[in-house]
């Protein structure tokens, strides 16, 4: 027997992790529960407040009341164009724990290591560092520091942090905010930057498929783009209404 029955796997995707929150409240409107939870990017974000003890329409309560730039501080570009200050200050506001192993849930963030080059999965330590530090973007967002280390968005190697659950979870649910659909119009520069993000981030998705059960990856997230909470309703309907009208999870 394993360690545990279910674990849930949150990919990233900016603010499309609204939809996590809706995948979630349908998958317990079903009678199914994490155990264990792993998250990177959005989806360390939605892991942790979940794992907290929020419920997903407090968590969608909490992220969607302020924009992109309420969340971020623009600063001399040493090491990132913005810090995520205030998006640290809200988490810490909200987290009842301040370390990762005492969350009522068990809970993995996936980070990148800039200095090693390679990702971490994370059970314990500091819960806001490892969470600011999973979803920030290189570039983007400065890096966090942590011990000796910089670290960086655990998606830039693993948007899809399967692995720690592997061998220690009977039934293993993985949710991709970014799908890569077919098309014939890959459209202006623009959609093809944006496309080409979602090939990279997807390029471990095939080792996922191999751990998994069941992926979820709601099509209709590919209309949403990656930071803008103006629409954070409609997309955490799109991810509970998909999962409402599977016929099933397992089989």
């Amino acid at each position: 027997m394993k360690k545990y029955k279910i674990g849930l796997v949150l990919g990233g995707g900016g603010t499309r992790g609204f939809a996590h929150l809706g995948v979630i409240k349908a998958l317990e409107e079903r009678g199914i529960v994490p155990d264990v939870i792993s998250g990177v990017s959005a989806g360390a974000i939605a892991g942790s407040l979940m794992s907290d003890g929020k419920t997903p329409e407090e968590a969608l309560k909490i992220m969607k009341g302020k924009s992109f730039f309420d969340y971020t501080r623009i600063q001399l570009p040493r090491q990132g164009f913005f810090s995520l200050k205030g998006l640290r200050k809200e988490l810490e506001k909200f987290f009842s724990v301040k370390r990762i192993e005492d969350l009522k849930t068990d809970f993995f963030v996936a980070v990148t290591n800039f200095n090693k080059g390679k990702v971490e999965y994370h059970n314990s330590g500091k819960l806001v560092d490892f969470v600011i530090a999973s979803a920030s973007i290189p570039v983007m967002f400065e890096p966090v520091k942590i011990n000796e280390d910089l670290y960086v968005d655990g998606g830039l190697v693993d948007n899809l942090p399967a692995e720690p659950l592997k061998n220690i979870c009977e039934k293993i649910i993985a949710v991709n905010l970014v799908p890569v659909l077919n098309t014939q119009n890959v459209g202006g520069l623009k959609n093809i930057i944006s496309r080409t993000l979602d090939m990279a981030v997807n390029c471990k998705l095939p080792e996922t498929e191999g751990v998994a059960d069941i992926i979820i990856s709601p099509p209709e997230l590919s209309r949403h783009d990656f930071f803008s909470t103006k629409k954070a309703d409609e997309i955490f309907g799109v991810g509970y209404n998909y999962v409402k009208n599977l016929d099933v999870i397992f089989d």
